[in-house]
């Protein structure tokens, strides 16, 4: 069993930047697939970013590649989602989830590919 908290969340103007931070107890993110998602109100959840159990690939939705970046520390047994000029359309409930696939460079994209969830943290962009 795992159980992850996200955090980092919060209001800030279109252009600016925000860490994201998802804290995992109960099993590992060092040896784990970590995928980002998000909702929006109205909308369903997406695929923002994902890196593998590895860490020697990641992937990102288009509508984040240049601007956000996914990364782990081991030591802290942590996720970062590192999010850089962030637009209107970033607006959303970001979710943090791991998932431990056999194959190491897997890089997982949808959101049954992941086994926990983290309960989200609110991101809201000022245009």
């Amino acid at each position: 069993q795992a159980r992850l908290v996200e955090s980092g969340g919060g209001l800030v103007q279109a252009g600016g930047s925000l860490r994201l931070s998802c804290a995992a107890s109960g099993r590992t993110v060092s040896t784990a697939a970590v995928g980002w998602f998000r909702q929006a109100p109205g909308k369903e959840r997406e695929f923002v970013a994902a890196i593998s159990r590895n860490g020697g690939k990641t992937d990102y939705a288009e509508s984040v590649k240049g601007r956000f970046t996914i990364s782990r520390d081991n030591a802290e047994n942590t996720a970062y989602l590192q999010m850089n000029s962030l637009k209107y359309a970033d607006t959303a409930v970001y979710y943090c989830a791991v998932g431990y696939p056999p194959i190491p460079i897997v890089v997982r994209t949808t959101a049954r590919g992941y086994d926990y969830w983290g309960q989200g943290t609110q991101v809201t962009v000022s245009s």
